[in-house]
């Protein structure tokens, strides 16, 4: 049926009763009570609810309110306009539509702040774009400290960096930390620079999403030294890449202190880093450490260099699996030095792969002391100057005493990421009186609502669209975040899954309903109120009678507007529990776990054999709901 134009709505709006069915109860909407306005998105999914599942269920808050906020002749309007339109004509009202409906757009970047003859100190400064910034300075120094500190989406551009310059150093200290979703782009950041020094330390710490660039950094540098302490550390699932890294540059000492430890599936990539250099000095210390499934593709690294050197120390120690790869690395060099020591010390087993590591160079020295790994492989190495010294895989373990104590303990992950106290735990602690840590189940997502399917189903699901739709260029954190939702969104289902991403309310609704019939409810936990402390267990109550059930669980991904990864878990049981303080013994929390009965499709390497030992099909795993996800069951 075609959607009526926006001037008859209002007229039907003005001549409608000014009530409708949705009330607030306690913690709930029910059915009872009057609101205004019942053209309003909000109003109209609740009217879709009740007609969809007719059980006379209230409806919580934690739902309610992700529901869209747009007014009645908003509504109206965007609706008409997609529906002649499509993602097209959404776009040239963009930044109404952004703020009218809650969502999550790319903020517009700040002119040019050009160049300076003198010294500056930034700070509290964000959403910046620094063109020709420092370009040809004689010596000096900048700073930039709490540079887009606690952004939800900050974007900061920095093209042709101190360029040019001769001994002028860049310091930035507490850049972007506590983002959201973050993008930082270093385009030729002192190229052709001579002396100075950059400083990066405590970059990117404990950010949500963050997407970091650097192309052509130091290109055709002179003895410029280059520190990152205290990069990207404790952050979660983004990518980091270096291109173009000190190519063609003489005598640049690099350091990696303390990088991307403690972090979530970060993603490095340093393609043709150190390319044609001459003297190169890079060192990586405790990178990678103690992170969950770290990944690192060095591609050219140092390809065609004259006498670099490069150490990696503790890379990737303690971490849970993890895959890295050197590709043409050092090939074709003359005179390279490379040393891996306790290298790969994983707790769970990850990959590594060599090709063309050293190959065609002359003179070099390349060593792999304390080298752990499976699944590695070493093709097309350099045949000579290659020195492997207590190598350790599963086929090639030292059989003596004396062998075996020269290499390093594999130590169990602490990172929060793999192990957090409580992330994961036992079904038979879900009863009265027990005493246990709670995890940070805070929802950690930007702030966004669901759009209308009137408006969302016009948007073609797909990330190029996505991203034309609301303008979000293709390279930013949220760009790719966009791809990432849409390809996860594209994946066949698991064995025994049936999955949907659900891109308006109404398609979670009809979603669970599919699967569990009409007759559902929704849970989830009711406050983050315990969260990363302990805490104890009241009443415990097993839903549907405890017993085997089938749930619908979903879980947000990061996109404009909301949308949710779905997917039906079978052979589980759902608990409600009260929660109390661990002191007062008084309530502070309704909780809602969920106990997997069946995990023997689970990866070896999954985060709760990790914490909880055994392995995939051996044991039962719970978890609770964080706030933001919700789980659906057929109701009691």
């Amino acid at each position: 049926m075609a959607t009526p134009p926006p001037f008859l709505l209002l007229i039907l709006l003005l001549s409608f009763p000014l009530f409708s069915h949705v009330a607030e109860a306690g913690n709930s909407t029910s059915l009872k009570t009057t609101a205004p306005n019942p053209f309003t998105a909000k109003a109209a999914l609740i009217r879709y609810w009740n007609r969809k599942v007719p059980n006379g269920r209230p409806h919580p808050d934690f739902v309610v309110s992700k529901l869209s906020p747009l007014s009645a002749l908003d509504t109206a309007s965007f609706s008409s306009l997609a529906a002649s339109g499509g993602g097209a004509a959404l776009s040239s009202r963009l930044p109404a539509l952004c703020a009218a409906a809650r969502l999550l757009c790319s903020p517009s970047l700040s002119t040019s702040t050009a160049s300076h003859p003198s010294d500056s100190t930034f700070a509290a400064y964000s959403d910046s774009n620094f063109s020709n910034y420092g370009t040809d300075r004689a010596g000096g120094a900048d700073s930039f400290k709490n540079y887009s500190a606690s952004e939800n989406l900050p974007i900061d551009t920095f093209r042709r960096y101190s360029r040019d310059s001769a001994g002028h150093d860049d310091s930035f200290a507490i850049y972007q930390p506590d983002g959201n979703v973050v993008t930082a782009n270093f385009t030729s950041y002192a190229s052709a620079a001579t002396g100075g020094a950059g400083d990066f330390s405590s970059y990117a710490h404990e950010v949500n999403v963050p997407n970091l660039k650097f192309t052509n950094y130091d290109a055709d540098a002179n003895g410029r030294v280059q520190k990152f302490s205290s990069y990207s550390d404790d952050t979660n699932s983004g990518e980091q890449s270096f291109a173009g890294y000190g190519k063609r540059g003489n005598g640049i000492p690099l350091s990696f202190t303390s990088y991307g430890n403690n972090s979530n599936v970060i993603n490095s990539d340093f393609n043709n880093y150190g390319e044609d250099g001459n003297g190169a000095n890079d060192t990586f210390t405790n990178y990678g450490e103690n992170g969950n499934v770290p990944e690192t593709n060095f591609r050219s690294y140092g390809s065609g260099g004259n006498a670099g050197s490069e150490k990696f120390s503790n890379y990737r120690d303690q971490a849970n699996v993890g895959d890295d790869s050197f590709t043409s690395y050092a090939k074709g060099g003359n005179a390279a030095s490379a040393d891996f020591k306790n290298y790969g010390n994983s707790f769970n087993q990850g990959s590594d792969s060599f090709k063309g590591y050293g190959e065609g160079s002359t003179n070099h020295r390349i060593t792999f002391a304390s080298y752990s790994g499976d699944n590695t492989t070493f093709k097309g190495y350099a045949k000579t100057g290659v020195d492997f010294k207590t190598y350790r895989n599963s086929s090639s373990l030292p059989s003596s005493a004396a062998a075996s104590a020269t290499l390093p303990v594999r130590r169990r992950p602490t990172s929060r990421w793999v192990v957090e106290p409580g992330k994961f735990f036992r079904e038979s602690q879900l009863k009265k009186g027990t005493v246990m840590p709670m995890p940070d189940i805070r929802d950690k997502m930007p702030a966004r609502s669901f759009l209308p399917r009137s408006i969302a189903g016009r948007i073609p699901f797909s990330a190029a669209e996505v991203q034309r739709v609301f303008n979000i260029p293709a390279d930013t954190a949220l760009g790719k975040a966009v791809a990432d939702t849409v390809a996860e969104c594209e994946r066949p289902p698991s064995r025994g899954e049936t999955k949907r991403c659900a891109t308006s309310a109404e398609d979670v609704i009809d979603f669970a309903a599919s699967v569990l019939g009409n007759n559902v409810i929704v849970r989830s936990t009711e406050s983050t109120n315990g969260s990363k402390g302990n805490i104890l267990l009241g009443d415990v109550t097993g839903v549907n009678g405890g017993k085997i059930t089938k749930s619908v669980s979903c879980h947000q991904s990061l996109f404009p507007y909301l949308v949710y990864y779905c997917h039906s878990v079978p052979k589980v049981r759902v608990y409600e529990s009260e929660i109390l303080s661990v002191q007062t013994k008084k309530k502070i929390n309704h909780g809602v776990a969920i106990c997997h009965l069946d995990t023997s499709d689970w990866s070896a390497g999954h985060g709760a054999f990790v914490a909880l030992g055994y392995g995939p099909g051996k044991i039962e795993v719970c978890h609770w709901i964080f706030q933001g996800d919700m789980t659906w069951t057929v109701a009691d």
